[in-house]
């Protein structure tokens, strides 16, 4: 026994140096967080801001249905989810490679590839095969995606009430599988505005604006809703079918903007990255905060009494505001840019009917002009110019306003794209979706 107990630890012995080798192998070969950690954390923040910008889409849902009459409200419920739901596949299928072609441009700095479909990290990928120096494909598809949905929401605020339904969801599919994506490669995806220097950190042009030029050409070519404006010129309220609705809509879209300005940070990896996008969270409330004060204080002084829908779109103004540059500015520079975006909403909306066009949520005052605004603010505290500044909002404006004029038209001379006069007096919900919001209340 005494023999086999010293050939077993005389084994063991000469077994030791071999298996401490083999574990300083194995620890040679798994990453260290210093290495994976980067990766890990900023896939984690494109994950939970885009949860955030995500749920978004449930408050655009609610500011719209609380801002129709209640006649319409199934419709924009409708459009709102659907039109998430084309975003994603026309993404998928088509916008995410063309908006970040990387090496792969059809014309350089201008447009990428088309039908280029995106691919996923494969299943349990390994540290050795991803992309260590970024996030998981899946993470920024994602998060990428739900900013386009957000472009077309802003769309189907401002035409709604009198806009079929089918020709409405004709132009989002174009809207999210090439045009947003064209445009948006020339400043995110690496293009020519990128290299010209011009500067938008979250959106307030590349998102904001070009829904709200959107918005713009539909509501020109589409026309006001029935009775809206006199031949006096005389403008007649259209009162929304549930305010405690719209707030709520908009209490949603200022907490998933936390996930629209923060995530666009685009990294979690470093103590200075994580204390940036703390930072942004910041000054992103103190904006809103700002615009909804100012849109109070002076729809006050102009109307002898506070007017809560311009408070909740002078919040979402200064929202707005704030994208192109929610980092730089101090609170103070964040509360002042917003405050100028809710004046912005309250002076603009009565000028866009003196020109007879109709915004049902106010959507392209809040949108397009704060999403200017914001994108000149940016000169007070980044490093861009103005000159470059101008020349990026006219380029947005000028390629997503004339291709959209073309589409609408394109869609009222081949499918009809306004109700008739009829279905707009009773109500899309029955006409065109065969159903009510709240059937037990007759049509207002």
């Amino acid at each position: 026994m005494n023999s086999m107990l010293k050939l077993g630890l005389a084994a063991t012995l000469i077994a030791l140096p071999q298996m401490g080798l083999t574990q300083e192998a194995a620890a040679e070969a798994v990453p260290s967080f210093d290495e994976i950690g980067p990766y890990i954390m900023t896939t984690l923040l494109f994950c939970m801001a885009g949860f955030l910008v995500f749920f978004m889409a449930a408050g655009f849902a609610m500011l719209e249905g609380g801002l129709v009459r209640s006649k319409n409200v199934t419709m924009q419920m409708t459009k709102n989810i659907v039109l998430y739901s084309f975003a994603t596949i026309m993404y998928w299928l088509v916008g995410f490679n063309l908006m970040y072609p990387g090496d792969g441009w059809l014309v350089a700095g201008w447009v990428g590839p088309f039908f280029a479909m995106t691919e996923l990290d494969p299943v349990g990928v390994a540290a050795a095969d991803a992309a260590l120096d970024y996030a998981s494909i899946g993470s920024d598809f994602f998060f990428q995606l739900v900013f386009v949905a957000a472009t077309a929401s802003i769309v189907s605020g401002a035409l709604a009430e009198r806009i079929k339904l089918w020709p409405f969801l004709v132009f989002v599919i174009v809207l999210t599988g090439f045009m947003y994506p064209i445009s948006g490669s020339w400043q995110w995806g690496g293009g020519w505005l990128s290299e010209a220097g011009f500067s938008d950190f979250a959106g307030s042009t590349v998102v904001h604006s070009v829904g709200g030029w959107a918005a713009l050409a539909g509501a020109i070519i589409l026309g006001p809703r029935l009775g809206k404006y006199g031949k006096d010129g005389k403008v007649t309220p259209m009162p929304g079918s549930n305010l405690a609705l719209a707030t709520l809509g908009t209490f949603i879209l200022w907490l998933g903007w936390f996930g629209f300005n923060g995530g666009s940070q685009l990294a979690m990896g470093t103590v200075g990255d994580v204390s940036d996008v703390s930072r942004i969270f910041a000054n992103t409330n103190m904006a809103a905060a700002a615009g909804s004060i100012a849109a109070l204080i002076l729809t006050q002084v102009l109307y002898k009494k506070p007017d809560l829908t311009m408070v909740l779109n002078g919040a979402l103004a200064g929202l707005v505001s704030i994208t192109a540059e929610p980092l730089a500015p101090s609170l103070f520079g964040a509360l002042w840019i917003g405050a100028v975006g809710g004046v912005i909403v309250v002076l603009a909306v009565p000028m866009l009917d003196k020109f007879k066009i109709d915004d049902v949520v106010g959507a392209i005052p809040v949108h397009l002009l704060a999403g200017i605004w914001g994108t000149l603010a940016v000169v007070f505290y980044g490093e861009a110019s103005l000159g470059t500044q101008l020349l990026g909002i006219f380029a947005y404006g000028a390629f997503t306003f004339t291709v959209s004029i073309v589409i609408w038209l394109i869609i009222k001379g081949t499918m009809g794209l306004r109700v008739d006069q009829e279905t707009e007096i009773n109500g899309l919900d029955m006409a065109e979706m065969g159903m009510e919001a709240y059937p037990e209340f007759s049509k207002s």
